[in-house]
């Protein structure tokens, strides 16, 4: 009996995209924090497709944005990775720096120091 091995590249964009999604949450609700103009802009996102969106505030478009990165890289990364291995171990600690980013820029106090920082305050 033969094995026969299947390229990893199609799990590697899976995880990849995954990532990029919750990078895209992250950036999107530094986004909709930093002015009314930010907060309307990623809201109209979510207004454009989303019942119930507008009681729903910027959070419906934090989503949708997330959601088409997170689709669109899959989609992307998927056709040009398909038939490449990628070893999973370098994947995993790409998905683990992303995953870690994002979350460390959805925290409070990290999300107000990016805020300060992009309105000209000093570190």
């Amino acid at each position: 009996m033969t094995t026969t091995e299947k390229p990893t590249g199609a799990a590697a964009a899976a995880v990849y995209s995954a990532a990029l999604g919750l990078l895209v949450l992250a950036i999107s609700h530094i986004a909709a924090e930093y002015s009314k103009a930010g907060k309307e802009w990623v809201h109209a996102w979510g207004k454009a497709w989303m019942p119930g969106a507008e009681g729903i505030g910027p959070y419906s478009g934090k989503e949708t944005l997330a959601l088409i990165a997170w689709l669109g890289s899959w989609l992307l990364l998927h056709r040009i990775l398909r038939r490449k291995n990628i070893p999973l171990s370098d994947c995993t600690v790409l998905f683990l720096i992303g995953i870690g980013v994002a979350t460390t820029l959805l925290w409070p106090p990290v999300t107000e120091w990016v805020l300060h920082l992009l309105r000209g305050g000093h570190p």
